[in-house]
């Protein structure tokens, strides 16, 4: 006989005590081969998964069990994904978004947190978490007087245990520093990627904008403030390689239209690119299909892509295979390779968030700058 599906598992349920039984002790969702059921318990008119994978509909309705409080809704994903999901649930005509009661993993970012499925093959890295002995960095806050955006800026410098003054240290500069700090564990990713000698000691300046969507659409204002302003500040306080192979472009989404725009606006500054999920959305014909914020990038991208200069040497690139911006970023790799650009292609069955850029961070770094042990 045919063992039952999870799903025809519970729609067999008759009671709320056997409901009770099937959820005592049971990890939720539950993750039965490709198969990953999700289950929401409680009174309500409507229940809706909410997910953030590309191609499917955002929308999923649940199912109830007659005569129960328990919902559920099955999906099938191929190994190794990570998946970010919230429950919408309708009660009396209310309407809410919520973390599932049932499962205790949540990734967190800047508009608060999402409940989080792990499903067969994938596993945290073992370098995102402290590891006991580990040399640990330090955090360093300086402000600088910018003349460009008429005010102050203040930046985080992440200087590694291992920094001394004789050395020079190869420089990134991170867009959405404090986010990658808070989100996707960067310090400590590093100081674990160091300590192990799979990178050398890097300084890292984290960077934070005023006005995001406009000073990382392309804006020659920011390029102008990273190159005229910052490097010459971070060049007189610590150590650094001076030439452009010691020096790196990093960010994620709209971070990363920033730190391509600045390559290309300053040519011969930075030699490397880490490109997270870039928002490099272009147009070959007609008008782009996103957001109006999306205005100014596409301007940018159809400029670079006419004319791209010798704006890197390396470029590390990563994205979701679940997110939108996939068909930008995979555009993005016979055009670096046409104009004989260094370049690394790596795609994670994951959505547009921090932890799947936490998750890729050893692969950039390692590959634009390997350490001893490689």
């Amino acid at each position: 006989m045919m063992e039952l599906t999870v799903s025809q598992q519970l729609d067999r349920l008759k009671s709320m005590e056997e409901v009770d039984r099937w959820v005592r002790g049971r990890s939720l969702p539950d993750v039965t081969g490709s198969e990953v059921t999700f289950v929401f318990r409680g009174q309500a008119d409507r229940v809706e998964l909410r997910h953030w994978i590309y191609g499917l509909p955002s929308n999923m309705p649940m199912t109830r069990v007659a005569g129960t409080d328990l919902w559920h809704c099955a999906l099938e994903f191929p190994e190794e994904s990570r998946v970010e999901y919230k429950f919408e649930v309708t009660r009396h005509g209310h309407t809410e978004w919520i973390l599932d009661p049932a499962n205790s993993r949540i990734a967190h970012d800047p508009f608060g947190g999402n409940s989080v499925v792990h499903c067969r093959g994938y596993e945290v890295p073992s370098w995102v978490h402290e590891i006991p002995d580990t040399a640990k960095g330090k955090i360093e806050t300086i402000t600088i007087e910018s003349l460009v955006f008429r005010g102050p800026r203040e930046v985080r410098v992440y200087v590694p245990d291992s920094y001394r003054r004789y050395r020079r240290h190869r420089l990134v500069i991170a867009h959405d520093g404090d986010d990658y700090l808070r989100y996707s564990r960067l310090a400590v990713v590093l100081d674990n990627l160091i300590d192990r000698f799979e990178i050398p000691p890097l300084v890292v300046a984290l960077t934070n904008p005023g006005d995001r969507l406009l000073e990382y659409a392309g804006d020659r204002r920011h390029s102008q403030h990273l190159v005229e302003e910052l490097l010459p500040e971070l060049e007189s306080r610590y150590s650094l390689i001076t030439e452009a192979s010691g020096r790196c472009l990093m960010g994620a989404s709209f971070g990363g239209v920033a730190s391509l725009s600045a390559a290309w606006h300053y040519p011969g500054i930075f030699d490397s690119l880490l490109l997270q999920s870039g928002s490099f959305a272009f147009t070959d014909i007609g008008r782009h299909w996103r957001d109006g914020v999306f205005d100014p990038v596409v301007k940018f991208m159809n400029a670079f892509r006419r004319e791209p200069g010798d704006f890197a040497r390396n470029v590390f690139v990563s994205c979701g295979l679940y997110e939108s911006l996939i068909y930008e970023n995979r555009s993005l790799i016979p055009f670096l390779h046409r104009h004989g650009i260094r370049h690394r292609f790596v795609v994670a069955r994951d959505g547009h968030n921090w932890e799947n850029w936490r998750d890729r961070l050893r692969d950039g770094f390692s590959w634009l700058f390997p350490g001893p042990l490689w």
